[in-house]
């Protein structure tokens, strides 16, 4: 199947329902998706499970998509930080479930989605309330708690350049969580800076290559154009 590249938000987050699981890219601001998520509360879905690598910060991006009601559970490492007053507000209030993922374990458990790994035992947070109820094996005389692979319906991540078949390229930081993401969901969206022919990034230099990549959100005309 061919990548689909587009100038529009909105049909590039075709087929996306209420209830779907939904990773997001970003490190705190960088590498977020914003045009993606944006599109996404234009868009409409609800009852969303996001899985991101913290809560959102201030009031646009992911924050603003909890702000709009939109997300039903949050899944992520860092919930909480100085500009998170829209998840703090909604968690105090009963309004949004939260699942707290060591960063570590979380990048694992994506990786794991899209490496076809079934579980993986993992020492961190063994005997704390991170880990309660689940499975602990002694191997080698340290303790491991088992870990279950974190698989979307969607992921939403954004590069910094794209070929025409998909192959991506990131920008520094905003590489992050983008990576492993593609790889775990069963369709990846990007939203790219930039659209070259192909052949024209070294082969070397493709991080996440065309096949785990579905759309591409052409951002040359978009207001946010090359921010990184």
């Amino acid at each position: 199947m061919s990548t689909l590249i587009t100038t529009s938000p909105i049909e590039a987050l075709d087929g996306l329902e209420d209830g779907s699981t939904v990773l997001i890219g970003g490190f705190g601001m960088a590498g977020m998706p914003t045009a993606l998520v944006d599109a996404l509360i234009e868009q409409g879905a609800t009852d969303l499970t996001v899985v991101s690598n913290n809560a959102g910060n201030g009031d646009t991006g992911l924050a603003a998509l909890l702000a709009a009601g939109r997300v039903r559970k949050i899944m992520c490492s860092f919930p909480r930080q100085r500009d998170s007053w829209v998840f703090d507000a909604l968690y105090r209030a009963g309004r949004i479930e939260l699942e707290v993922i060591p960063q570590g374990t979380l990048a694992e458990r994506l990786r794991a989605a899209g490496a076809g790994i079934g579980a993986f035992f993992s020492p961190t947070g063994v005997g704390t309330p991170l880990t309660a109820g689940k499975e602990t094996r002694n191997i080698d005389g340290r303790e491991y708690v088992l870990e279950y692979p974190i698989r979307g319906d969607y992921a939403l991540i954004r590069a910094h350049r794209a070929d025409r078949i998909g192959n991506l390229l990131y920008r520094k930081t905003a590489r992050n969580f983008g990576p492993v993401m593609a790889t775990a969901a069963t369709t990846t969206i990007v939203e790219v800076a930039e659209v070259v022919d192909v052949g024209s990034i070294d082969p070397e230099h493709v991080v996440t290559p065309s096949i785990y990549v579905d759309r591409i959100l052409d951002l040359a005309t978009h207001p946010i154009g090359r921010q990184p």
